[in-house]
């Protein structure tokens, strides 16, 4: 099932997304009644409401509400670490949190923001979580399905940090709207059982700059959803990035400039298309 976060115009509401015909139909009380007994796998868990709209006639936002958590699990391909990077995988992951203003939907423009002149792109697969609690000796039963996202990075802000501290990720990786999530949510029954593994591809102007596969990753969404629940739990409706394979502009120094198109995607799931805007005045 493909579940998606829209708008006509009005209040965001959830829908189911029909891909052969190419509607939305609009899913009756809130994603926290809901989600839960979908991740579930219970059955009539989703009550379609009013007639099906046509897709072409809604924005697709990004698929969480404004009160859940993004969290960014990173540091977990060990080529994207050796060749845009020139360092070797760590002991663990590293989590941290991304505002929710960051985020933009499937088609909706990347802002560039006006401190940074080395903005980076990320295709990533981001896991959403659809219990209340996460069963850590089964973490994949806690996520509902995945999406597609495209971790938007101001390089030059990201190694701004203070010697002896470290990154200034929240500068990096939390600028207003210049972070893709979406299109939708496919559900993980629509997945083998495991850790997805699918193709992940990001091209700008039509050019592929990232092509790999999140059967690369250091640690899979499983241990990836575990080692953030232990230190700030889950709930229902976060997302979590998953890290990013090798092929970003931080390797090859080609970063995105206004105009520019990008289109990050996950096989199985969808594509986000966002230009990027026009450098804004500090």
């Amino acid at each position: 099932m493909k579940i998606a976060r829209c708008s006509a115009g009005g209040a965001p509401f959830w829908a189911v997304v029909d891909s052969d015909a190419q509607t939305v139909t609009a899913i009756a009380g809130a994603f926290a009644d809901w989600a839960p007994k979908l991740t579930r796998g219970e059955p009539g868990a989703v009550e379609r409401i009013g007639a099906p709209l046509p897709l072409a006639g809604v924005r697709l936002l990004p698929p969480i509400e404004k009160g859940n958590r993004v969290v960014v699990a990173g540091a977990n391909y060990a080529k994207h670490l050796a060749a845009d990077f020139g360092i070797k995988t760590h002991s663990q992951p590293i989590a941290f949190l991304k505002a929710y203003g960051a985020l933009i939907g499937a088609h909706d423009e990347l802002r560039y923001p006006p401190l940074t002149a080395e903005l980076d792109h990320e295709v990533e697969l981001v896991a959403v979580i659809g219990s209340e609690t996460v069963d850590r000796q089964n973490p994949l039963a806690s996520v509902l399905g995945y999406t597609v996202g495209n971790d938007v990075s101001a390089r030059d802000l990201q190694r701004s940090g203070p010697p002896g501290v470290g990154m200034d990720l929240f500068a990096a990786k939390s600028q207003d709207r210049s972070t893709g999530l979406g299109p939708w949510i496919v559900t993980r029954d629509e997945f083998p059982e495991g850790s997805p593994k699918r193709r992940l591809t990001l091209s700008v102007n039509g050019e592929t700059r990232q092509d790999g596969n999140t059967a690369e990753m250091t640690w899979d969404v499983g241990f990836l959803v575990r080692f953030v629940d232990e230190r700030s739990s889950f709930e229902c409706g976060d997302v979590m990035f998953t890290g990013s394979p090798a092929g970003t502009g931080q390797g090859s120094g080609r970063f995105l400039q206004p105009g520019d198109v990008v289109e990050a995607s996950v096989e199985g799931i969808g594509s986000l298309r966002n230009v990027v805007g026009p450098k804004l005045a500090g």
